[in-house]
Parts: structure tokens; C-alpha cells; sequence
């Protein structure tokens, strides 16, 4: 069994000039806002959710991104709407978020 029962990974990546990356659209931000969302719904810690941080994914044209693991589902957002869209449904409820999803 897992630690989490979801491991999220925003990617808060920051390219050089010129160059697209998740962090140009605020992803720090959603992260940490999604991470604040997690606590105050009480699904964060051992055996639940874990909102962390990532490098880059490799997707920042899609982006911004964020995975969902253990699925290895990827989601495309756009401001705290989609990310309370996507913790309500997929991280407390198990649907995967469909339109979002990439």
C-alpha cells in the first residue's frame, strides 16, 4: 500500500526567456492554493493526499500541469476553479476530472 493515496506534482518549473514554462501561469501559486484547498478539506497527510512541488515535467507546452499518482493522470488548468474542480472530484470523490485532463 501506498504512503498517499494521491501523490500530486505541480510542475513550478521557470525557463529561460522565451521559452514556455508552468510557472509563467502562476503554478507556484495553484500549487500552493491547491495545497491550502487539501487542509482545509482535512485530505491531506498519510494515507491520503500529498500536494508537492515538481521540477519540470517535460509538458510545460500543455501547460500548466499538474500529475495525479498513483493513476499517472495529467491535468491542464487554468485558475482555483479547475483546481477546486480537481481536488473535489478526483482527490476526494476518485472521478478523474475529463475535460481537464491532457
Amino acid at each position: 500500500m501506498s504512503y498517499f493515496k494521491y501523490h500530486v506534482f505541480f510542475c513550478t518549473n521557470q525557463r529561460g526567456p522565451g521559452e514556455t514554462s508552468c510557472n509563467d501561469c502562476g503554478a507556484a501559486n495553484m500549487q500552493a492554493y491547491a495545497k491550502d484547498r487539501v487542509k482545509a478539506l482535512k485530505l491531506n497527510g498519510q494515507g491520503k493526499v500529498r500536494i508537492n512541488k515538481a521540477g519540470c515535467l517535460d509538458r510545460c507546452d500543455d501547460g500548466p500541469v499538474l500529475v495525479v499518482y498513483p493513476e499517472g493522470t495529467w491535468y491542464r488548468y487554468v485558475d482555483e476553479e479547475d483546481i477546486n474542480e480537481i481536488v473535489e472530484s478526483h482527490l476526494a470523490n476518485g472521478k478523474v476530472v475529463e475535460r481537464l485532463k491532457i
